[in-house]
C-alpha cells in the first residue's frame, strides 16, 4: 500500500512537471525585485537565493549546485506528518532505536521520555531535536523506510530534481538540494500554519519525563528575538558537510521574500548574511524613493 502511493505520488508529480513546462503567465515586477542591484550585495554563505513570491530572483549565488542540507530536511520530515494526519496528541515514547549513531550527537531526550506527536514535531522544526525526528519517522505506518520513501515522493511531487532524503533528521550528508529548490520547498512548507507557528516559536516547555519538571527548549535562530524581522517559516541546519545552514520566508516592506543560505563557515554567519539582505534591499529602496522624489522635485 506504501509503495502504491508512493508511484501514485511519483506519476502526480510527472504530471505537474510537465504543466510546468508548458509555460505561464510572466511573473508581476515587486517593488523590491526593481529596485535592488545584485551587484552590490556580497554573501559570505556558499549558495544562496534570496526570490520574492511571484519568483523574482533579487539574488542569486551557486543556486543549483546540490550540496548538503542538514536540519533544513526537518522542514520536509513535518510536512509528511501533517500530510498523513496522524494524531498529533499521540504519545510517542523514546527508544534505543533513535539514537544517533552517525555522528553520535546527544540530546535532553533520555530513553523513555514520551511526548506527544505533535510536540516533538515542534521540537524537531524550533529547536532541531534530531531525537525527536527519528522517532517521529520510526513510529510512522511502515517505519523509517517508508518514511524516508515519503519525502521523496513528496519532493518529486513539489517538482524538486535534484533533492534526496536518506533520514528524518538531516544528520546524514546524503540528504541534498539546491538553493533554487530549497525556496521552492520553503513556499511549500508556508502553506502549514502548523509549520509557520512552530518555525518561529521562541520557546516550548515540554514535560517528557513523569513526576519530573519540564525541560524549556529555544530557537535556533536568533533572528526571531529581533523586532526588525517579520519572518513567517525559518530553519536552521548544520553538520560538518553542509556547513551552517539557514532558510526563511520573511517579509521585506510588506512582501514576502525567501532567502536561503547553505554552507556558510561560522556559527552566525548565514544570520549576518541575512541582516546584509535586509539593509541592502532597504537601501535599494530608499535610493530610488530619494531618486524618484528628486525627478518630482525637478518636473516643477
Amino acid at each position: 500500500m506504501i509503495r502504491l502511493l508512493t508511484t501514485l505520488l511519483l506519476t502526480v508529480a510527472c504530471l505537474a512537471s510537465a504543466v510546468a513546462a508548458s509555460g505561464g503567465p510572466q511573473a508581476p515586477v515587486t517593488r523590491l525585485w526593481s529596485h535592488v542591484d545584485s551587484g552590490d550585495l556580497r554573501l559570505k554563505s556558499e549558495a544562496a537565493l534570496v526570490v520574492d513570491n511571484f519568483g523574482n530572483e533579487l539574488f542569486a549565488k551557486d543556486a543549483d549546485r546540490p550540496m548538503a542540507i542538514a536540519s533544513i530536511t526537518k522542514l520536509m520530515t513535518a510536512m509528511v506528518l501533517f500530510d498523513s494526519h496522524l494524531p498529533l496528541d499521540e504519545p510517542v515514547t523514546i527508544t534505543r532505536d533513535d539514537r544517533d549513531l552517525l555522528r553520535l550527537t546527544g540530546s535532553r531526550l533520555n530513553y523513555g521520555a514520551t511526548l506527544t506527536r505533535g510536540e516533538l514535531i515542534t521540537l524537531a522544526l524550533m529547536s532541531s531535536e534530531n531525537r525527536a525526528a527519528a522517532a517521529l519517522a520510526r513510529t510512522f505506518p511502515g517505519g523509517t523506510e517508508a518514511f524516508v520513501e515519503h519525502m521523496n515522493a513528496k519532493a518529486a511531487l513539489l517538482g524538486l530534481e535534484n533533492t534526496r532524503f536518506a533520514d528524518s533528521t538531516g544528520l546524514s550528508a546524503e540528504n541534498v538540494s539546491t538553493a533554487r529548490e530549497l525556496a521552492r520547498l520553503v513556499r511549500a512548507a508556508s502553506r502549514y500554519p502548523e509549520i509557520q507557528e512552530a518555525t518561529t516559536r521562541l520557546s516550548l516547555d515540554v514535560w517528557p519525563y513523569k513526576g519530573k519538571g519540564p525541560l524549556r527548549y529555544g530557537n535556533t535562530n536568533r533572528l526571531l528575538k529581533n523586532e526588525a524581522w517579520s519572518i513567517d517559516v525559518s530553519k536552521t541546519g548544520y553538520i560538518n558537510e553542509a556547513g551552517r545552514c539557514l532558510v526563511m520566508l520573511a517579509e521585506f516592506h510588506g512582501e514576502p521574500v525567501v532567502l536561503v543560505f547553505l554552507n556558510a563557515f561560522g556559527k552566525l554567519t548565514p544570520m549576518g548574511d541575512a541582516n546584509r539582505v535586509r539593509k541592502w534591499v532597504d537601501e535599494g529602496i530608499r535610493s530610488a524613493e530619494q531618486v524618484a522624489s528628486s525627478d518630482r522635485t525637478a518636473a516643477f
